[in-house]
């Protein structure tokens, strides 16, 4: 093995997470060296693809498990303006790279088209008529529309609602303000734009396979080259990993004891994608129902709109399945090889308090074709068969850690791990993912530099590329307003 390369960061794995993280850092210290590390000969082939993803910019406008209901009846809308201000902070920091030519024509990778919640029975639709009222005062979500008019629905979501025999009351909720958004393409373009950076490496095809911790807190991580067959050793000051479900094994390489008891549920998916260019035509709007009982929230049922690749394409699921692997191109040894002592009883636990979601994923499993076209009918009731086909979607890993009182717990959303030090941090869980990179990343910053951020020029910087940074959008409807016209109007978007 040769001597150690030298850089400031490695980035692992060429995703939406590490391409942001890099175009951050570049920008904040225009001379550092960034080296970026994917096991894939491709960028953007895991989670950020667009195929292995809802393409959903996830911002709490149809999502209902970000909405909660409580015991008294009261909806919990907390998640859903948290998650509607990072998508906001996401759509300036990619304003910003189209205004710098960093991100090519937004039309590649965002789109606007309607986000509506659809429910059918009088329980599910006084949650929506609550819902709808505890949203639609705030600045996020004033623009939000209700129906509980067949008519209007009709007008709305023509499939969803021709051929529906039920006599149970139905509503939806619409926000002409959503996005459908490609993360692959828009991670393709990122790092399009660092290959041609100064002191950025990008390496395909390269896998990590130890990182260890230096006496001075500097990193040096083993390297294989998976064409040339051979290994190298790098010497980083800073490390992140942002490598989807492979992010878990790599810090349980690196040591640090803030890793210690996390484990890693896998779940597939698979959606079922429309091949009738007449009915794929007839569908404008990505329609969110409610998830099942004991369903992560991935598999929250939708009927979707997408631009993939530059093609219209209509998809309904995702359907969850079980698998050992963390990666799509991953090892089924993935998940007995994550096992640990010190995570082994926070699984155990987290898999006894989540009973609900083995039963409904043994259920998912064992669906036939027959079985995944009748849950299609209930969003599209006249729906052939023949016009549909099974296409597999990306894997995603959700977060067990320890708690006191339960010994482990299942976590649906991301968890950022990081040193003490600050000197390495991984990226742990799945949706809304993507959607919140641009504020996942900040929170690197944050962690990983707290010292760099209380400077002038990083926070000028920082506010340059996002404008409201630092500020609340929740809270002040004008400024809100103005914010969705700037990064509407450099993304294209309709609506502004």
């Amino acid at each position: 093995m040769r001597a150690a390369t030298q850089t400031d960061v490695v980035l692992i794995g060429a995703g939406i997470m590490t391409a942001t993280l890099a175009v951050m850092l570049k920008e904040l210290e225009p001379g550092i060296q960034i080296h970026i590390y994917e096991r894939l000969p491709e960028v953007a082939g895991e989670s950020s693809d667009g195929w292995n993803n809802a393409g959903t910019g996830h911002s709490a406008f149809c999502e209902l498990n970000y909405t909660p209901e409580k015991e008294d009846g009261s909806i919990d809308i907390s998640k859903a303006i948290k998650i509607a201000s990072q998508f906001e902070e996401s759509k300036q920091f990619w304003a910003w790279l189209v205004k710098q030519g960093y991100a090519g024509d937004p039309k590649n990778f965002i789109r606007s088209i309607p986000h509506m919640s659809f429910v059918w029975g009088q329980k599910n639709v006084q949650y929506l008529r609550r819902r709808f009222d505890a949203l639609s005062q705030q600045p996020l979500f004033s623009a939000m529309q209700y129906s509980d008019d067949s008519l209007q629905l009709h007008r709305w979501m023509p499939l969803v609602m021709e051929g529906r025999k039920t006599k149970d009351p139905v509503a939806a909720t619409r926000m002409d303000l959503g996005t459908d958004v490609n993360f692959g393409a828009l991670t393709r373009a990122m790092i399009l734009h660092l290959v041609k950076t100064p002191g950025v490496k990008i390496y395909l095809g390269h896998e990590i396979r130890d990182i260890e911790e230096n006496q001075d807190g500097s990193w040096e991580i083993t390297v294989k080259d998976l064409i040339r067959k051979n290994k190298q050793s790098i010497h980083s000051k800073f490390v992140f990993i942002g490598a989807g479900g492979g992010t878990l094994p790599l810090l349980d390489k690196s040591g640090i004891p803030e890793a210690d008891g996390y484990g890693g549920f896998p779940i597939s998916g698979q959606w079922l994608r429309c091949t009738n260019e007449e009915v794929i035509r007839q569908h404008a709007a990505k329609v969110y129902g409610k998830a099942s009982v004991g369903a992560p929230p991935m598999s929250v049922p939708h009927l979707d709109s997408r631009i993939i690749d530059g093609k219209k394409e209509l998809l309904f699921g995702p359907f969850a399945g079980f698998s050992t692997k963390f990666l799509k191109s991953g090892s089924y040894l993935d998940l007995p090889r994550s096992i640990e002592w010190d995570n082994i009883f926070p699984m155990l636990s987290a898999g006894w308090h989540n009973l609900s979601l083995t039963r409904y994923l043994i259920q998912q499993v064992s669906q036939s074709n027959e079985d995944r076209i009748q849950a299609l009918r209930e969003y599209y009731p006249q729906a052939r068969e023949a016009d549909w086909e099974l296409e597999v979607a990306g894997q995603r890993v959700q977060v067990i850690k320890k708690d006191k009182e339960e010994g482990g717990v299942l976590e649906f959303g991301t968890e950022l791990v990081h040193s003490a030090n600050g000197t390495i941090a991984g990226l742990l869980g799945a949706s809304p993912g993507a959607s919140t990179a641009t504020s996942i990343m900040l929170e690197v910053l944050q962690k990983c530099f707290p010292e760099k951020m209380k400077t002038d020029q990083w926070i000028d910087t920082l506010k340059n590329m996002i404008p409201t940074f630092g500020t609340s959008l929740a809270a002040d409807e004008v400024l809100c307003n103005e914010t969705r016209q700037w990064s509407g109007k450099l993304l294209q978007l309709e609506h502004y």
